[in-house]
């Protein structure tokens, strides 16, 4: 797989540094509001990325913090009458809960900087030990000028940074370039925390240093996030993290491009800002996931309802092939003929085509037109009927691609369970007479229908993707 790296300016390669394990960071919400469709392009990328790393058969441990200290929450927190922890845990709760409609698998670890503070702490004591930071007032500032490297992932240049910076400047800092690592209190509703510097709080680039350090170590295979984020967030985790190991912190840099609505920049003050809340009162989560992934990941993406439409109506084409193959899987009949096991056997060429796009760089655009090639000649190939055989081969392929975009995964409604439950019973009674082949067979059945049964001591566990 080759992805485009922003700190390199070009297409690499991806080699991960540990063949067992390839070590995934991306930034998470800061959560004082419900996300917008703006954060929701990163989360469904690169959980896509995600997916289709793990589909290749590799381990993914992959990292998502909650950024629940900020100045924001605390504003927050005073219009609605509650508690800075109250708003962070009410604002988690609603990610899951949009995100989910998005397919969004949870990461493995979702750290949150309230549960983070010591190891915060500890990291800004050692970059004051090596010269890096200093503090003031209670205030602990990061020397950016002291860090070789600062500018490298943005291609900023220093002098026009420092030309940038010199407007509204804290004349506390040594330097204008110099940003924060840790805030002393202001104010007694504040959160806050014991340090060696009095009492505060962490700047908000120090968190993902720190959060990354301890669940990834100190050199991570792909962080990812925002093109908003390349500066100066992610310039300024380099400059902390590298700064403090004294070792490459992301080998490969991952950024998605921006989101207009009707070509103009999403705006509270042009009234085009929408939540993802708002978006799924029309439209289904899957929509959303389907326009997200329609364009390629670093191009700008433009959202309206005509495209959002659009997309509505491909993803029912994909609903519709993967109802006609259910379907057939129920009535087909006659046996599975050379004919359709060639056929099959041709359709690998989808998945190969599917493979070389998303292995460029994330190509979701063009892995999608592959996926509805195989729409195309499926539909074809059972206009006159088929045998169940060939629909459930056919519907693995489609499941198998769309699963790794995130796609058709809805759960089949409750009318199913009466059916599922006799044919696991079915199932049950054929192992007992040591009739593995229906066993089998039934076993097949369901997978082709995304539900999954795996035996275990307890007794049958139903899985459904």
């Amino acid at each position: 797989m080759k992805v485009y790296n922003t700190l390199t300016r070009k297409k690499e390669e991806f080699i991960p540094l540990d063949e067992s394990e390839i070590r995934m960071y991306v930034c998470g919400p800061t959560v004082y509001n419900y996300i917008h469709i703006g954060n929701a392009r990163p989360f469904v990328v690169f959980d896509t990325m995600r997916k289709y790393l793990e589909y290749r058969g590799n381990k993914v441990c992959f990292v998502q913090n909650f950024t629940d200290v900020d100045d924001k929450i605390i504003n927050r927190a005073r219009e609605e009458g509650i508690s800075p922890y109250e708003v962070g845990d009410k604002y988690i709760k609603a990610y899951f809960e949009d995100v989910q409609a998005l397919n969004v698998t949870p990461a493995t670890v979702h750290p949150r900087v309230t549960e983070t503070i010591p190891e915060i702490i500890a990291f800004v004591e050692g970059l004051i030990q090596k010269g890096l930071a200093y503090e003031v007032d209670g205030d602990v500032y990061y020397s950016a000028r002291k860090f070789p490297g600062y500018g490298k992932l943005s291609k900023q240049n220093i002098e026009e940074l420092e030309a940038g910076s010199r407007v509204n400047v804290d004349e506390r800092k040594q330097d204008p370039l110099d940003f924060v690592l840790w805030k002393a209190q202001k104010t007694e509703d504040e959160m806050a925390w014991e340090s060696p510097w009095g009492m505060g709080r962490p700047g908000w680039h120090i968190e993902c240093s720190a959060m990354s350090r301890k669940y990834l170590g100190e050199t991570i295979d792909l962080h990812a996030g925002g093109q908003d984020l390349q500066f100066p967030h992610h310039e300024n985790e380099i400059a902390q993290s590298e700064g403090f190991s004294g070792k490459p912190f992301a080998r490969y840099w991952m950024h998605n491009g921006y989101i207009t609505v009707d070509n103009e920049k999403m705006s509270k003050s042009l009234g085009n800002f929408f939540t993802v809340r708002d978006i799924l009162k029309e439209f289904d989560g899957e929509v959303l996931r389907y326009f997200l992934l329609s364009g390629h990941y670093r191009g700008p993406i433009n959202f309206s309802r005509d495209l959002m439409e659009q997309s509505q109506s491909a993803l029912e084409r994909m609903k519709n092939a993967k109802a006609t193959l259910l379907h057939l899987i129920d009535t087909g009949s006659g046996p599975f003929t050379e004919e359709e096991k060639q056929k099959i056997d041709g359709y690998d060429r989808y998945r190969a085509k599917f493979i070389k796009a998303m292995d460029d760089d994330l190509n979701t655009a063009d892995a999608i037109s592959a996926v509805f090639e195989l729409i195309r000649d499926v539909n074809t190939d059972t206009k006159s009927g088929a045998s169940k055989d060939f629909a459930r081969e056919s519907l693995k392929l489609l499941n198998e691609l769309t699963g790794v975009l995130g796609l058709l995964r809805k759960k089949e409604n409750d009318s199913l369970d009466e059916e599922l439950e006799q044919l696991i019973a079915e199932r049950q009674e054929a192992r007992k007479q040591k009739d593995f082949a229906r066993a089998d067979a039934i076993r097949d059945e369901l997978a082709a229908r995304g539900i999954t049964l795996k035996d275990t001591p307890q007794g049958v566990q139903i899985i459904r993707s």
